[in-house]
């Protein structure tokens, strides 16, 4: 499935794995949540509730792109450097193309829709 996200001036496209979490994300959308830093490698929102965990990790190849859930705080991860795979993540899906959009600094509202 394909997302999009859009905040600020940057505007790009995603696409979900087919896992329980990811279509239970997929269900909340549209969505509008406030985006934001978080140490130096991601960019977080808190979601409305909790997703369903069941497809949570730890996975192999954690990658730059990743859009990925962290279950204890319920919140949505956008990771724009390296990270490692941990017990309380699930990974949703990836960014498609670059995660320079995501390099921008700041807090700013973000709207999530599915594309199809």
């Amino acid at each position: 499935m394909k997302i999009r996200f859009s905040f600020s001036d940057q505007d790009f496209t995603a696409t979900l794995y087919d896992n329980v979490s990811a279509r239970d994300f997929a269900s909340m959308l549209p969505l509008d949540v406030e985006v934001s830093d978080y140490s130096t490698n991601e960019k977080i929102a808190y979601l409305p509730r909790k997703l369903n965990p069941e497809a949570r990790g730890p996975f192999p190849n954690p990658a730059i792109g990743d859009i990925c859930y962290y279950v204890p705080w319920g919140n949505l991860v956008l990771y724009h450097g390296d990270y490692s795979s941990i017990r309380d993540l699930v990974r949703l899906g990836r960014i498609d193309g670059s995660v320079e959009p995501i390099l921008t600094r700041g807090t700013y509202p973000m709207h999530i829709t599915r594309i199809s």
